[in-house]
């Protein structure tokens, strides 16, 4: 007996080890799919994925695994992968499992770990963002303010956690929203409309005559404050960050409502002072008092001379302990900084900044907070820290005993008085602004068999300069855009180049005037800006490229890696161009993966 089972036992020990090895095998393989292209992995898992265009029967095409080379007729044609599905919300610059990843040594107490913290280039993902499955072409403005498709943001927590505040419903395949906020459960028009009654202005409509044309909404919710805004001829940037709320500045920009992801922590806002005339906070769910009141300070320096900070909170009107506390302490934080309240009503107070620095000048010595260092600019902001002090006016802005600027919409083509600042003359504002109208006119032109008077909504000059070209859109049928222009520059700075604080598929058309050049010479990576411009199109979305000829040969090398198409290639006009100068138009096309169908079907 003892002989037959010592016989027998290689045989089950290798059977057993094979079964083993079999198991342990399964559960890696099961593991690698589930993690293997985890976000925590940098540009190390790049799958191969078949892509096609809705609606067009043809064969699946398949994107390379790494950057390369295809040759077709004669013609090197560069190659660009395809991300997986996992990062079709991809942020570069804000993506939290970065931080877990590099182990970013963060202070959490000042938000830091919302702040933007960038890949190195040997971490980031050189490769095209995905769209969801069941991705649709949005819903245009204006019907878009009320409703996008739950498909393009299958997010619908937000419809359950704040229900009895009227953030967003599910209806069905979309997503509306009412119009309803933390503090204006409501409607935000109704809101809207009480603040310019508190403040006395005609009609009860905020915009007081178009003197209040620029507002920030601080910790926005879905924006349906800035939306409602809109109707009043007011531009409202809604700012928040990718917080618990996550993807409220995405349902805000697929509205079509002006949004950046940003955060009050250790940075000053990407905007330079005196940029509003308003701003708002409703249950934003921030402590003013923290750090000496460096948040509020930052408020005021991006506050125009007798600009309102609109502030909705318990701290207003509630009577128990703390929030008394919180009310004494913020007052007299306000009185130092010389605000003053402009009218104070239940749940909301609004105060007023000074027109002159005459009461900065007036206070005790040694009050605090201190007026800021002669030799600090109040209009650096990329990447600056915050510090606690006053910005004083300009010398310009005290004698004026305000900004200066005309009311909206004279506003648009008068100069602004700020063009002194930067050694501008009126002549220059005003060749600027006709140099420009020019140059729109051609676009459009050469867009006009693709797009219609609702094509376009949201808006990127990425090298804005002075402004003309959104200035030039006035008089086109695409006034609906002019109204949630967005020009914000791509991230230049130090030699660097990063992504830009939006989510993918945030803009209809990228104005990139000379921008491939400069980057050129910052030693920027061309590749790396066509990889970002996709990131942050729209599917059927537009590219207009003025540059120089070799420019957009460079681009033609990536056009159909990138499943761009060409619109118009023109001789570029208007203004002091080179003779080598083109406009080139491109259109993004609709593409999925195939996992994308997958998942559909």
């Amino acid at each position: 007996m003892s002989r037959g089972r010592a016989d027998g036992s290689p045989k089950k020990r290798l059977v057993t080890s094979v079964l083993v090895l079999v198991a342990i095998c399964g559960l890696l393989y099961l593991y690698s799919k589930r993690n293997g292209s985890s976000a925590l992995e940098y540009g190390s898992k790049i799958r191969k994925f078949g892509s096609t265009y809705l609606g067009v029967d043809e064969d699946v095409e398949e994107s390379p695994s790494r950057l390369g080379e295809d040759e077709e007729d004669g013609i090197i044609l560069k190659s660009i992968p395809v991300c997986d599905d996992r990062h079709s919300e991809l942020i570069p610059c804000l993506d939290r499992n970065l931080i877990y990843e590099t182990r970013l040594k963060l202070d959490l107490s000042v938000m830091e770990h919302y702040e933007r913290h960038c890949p190195l280039p040997e971490r980031r993902y050189n490769c095209l963002i995905p769209p969801p499955p069941g991705y649709k072409i949005p819903i245009k403005w204006p019907k878009s303010r009320d409703e996008v498709w739950k498909a393009n943001i299958p997010h619908t927590h937000l419809a359950t956690e704040k229900s009895d505040q009227k953030w967003m419903v599910v209806k069905g395949e979309k997503i509306g929203f009412p119009g309803g906020g933390t503090h204006f459960h409501y409607g935000a028009d109704k809101y809207i409309a009480s603040m310019a009654n508190m403040l006395n202005f005609p009609k009860n409509i905020l915009n007081n005559g178009g003197k209040v044309r620029t507002v920030l909404d601080v910790g926005c919710g879905v924006a349906s404050f800035g939306g409602y805004l809109l109707s009043s001829d007011i531009i409202a940037m809604s700012l928040a960050p990718n917080d618990v709320h996550q993807n409220q500045i995405q349902f805000a920009l697929e509205r079509g409502i002006p949004a950046y992801l940003g955060v009050l922590g250790t940075k000053r806002l990407p905007y330079p002072s005196r940029s509003f005339e308003l701003a708002h906070c409703s249950r934003c769910r921030i402590d003013w008092l923290q750090r000496d009141g460096i948040l509020l300070l930052e408020l005021d320096r991006v506050l125009r001379p007798g600009g309102y900070f609109a502030y909705s909170s318990p701290e207003a009107y509630a009577q128990d302990e703390e929030d008394l506390r919180i009310w004494k302490a913020m007052s007299e934080l306000v009185e130092r900084m010389c605000w003053k309240i402009a009218a104070k009503r239940n749940q909301t107070v609004i105060w007023v900044k000074p027109l002159t620095n005459d009461c900065y000048m007036e206070r005790v010595p040694g009050t605090q907070p201190s007026l800021c260092r002669s030799d600090d600019d109040p209009d650096a902001v990329w990447n600056v820290k915050m510090e606690a002090c006053i910005t004083p006016y300009s010398d310009q802005n005290h004698r004026a005993k305000g900004s200066g600027l005309a009311p909206w919409p004279a506003r648009l083509t008068s100069p602004p008085p700020r063009l002194g600042d930067f050694r501008h003359s009126n002549d220059v504002f005003e060749k600027d602004m006709e140099v420009w109208q020019q140059r729109v006119d051609s676009y459009w032109n050469l867009l006009s068999p693709k797009i219609n008077s609702d094509t376009l909504r949201n808006v990127m000059d990425m090298k804005a300069n002075l402004g003309s070209f959104a200035a030039a859109l006035k008089n086109k049928d695409v006034w609906l855009c002019i109204k949630t222009l967005i020009y914000l520059h791509w991230l230049q700075t130090c030699g660097r180049c990063e992504a830009f604080s939006t989510y993918p598929r945030t803009y209809d058309l990228l104005h990139a005037w000379t921008l491939f050049s400069d980057i050129e010479r910052k030693g920027c990576s061309g590749v790396d800006l066509l990889i970002e411009m996709d990131r942050i199109l729209r599917p059927k979305g537009f590219v207009i490229v003025r540059d120089k000829r070799k420019v957009v040969e460079f681009i033609n090398k990536y056009m159909k890696a990138l499943h761009w198409e060409a619109v118009a290639t023109a001789d570029a006009e208007g203004g002091s161009e080179q003779d080598d100068d083109v406009v080139f138009i491109v259109q993004k096309k609709i593409w999925r993966t195939s996992e994308s169908f997958r998942n559909v079907e």
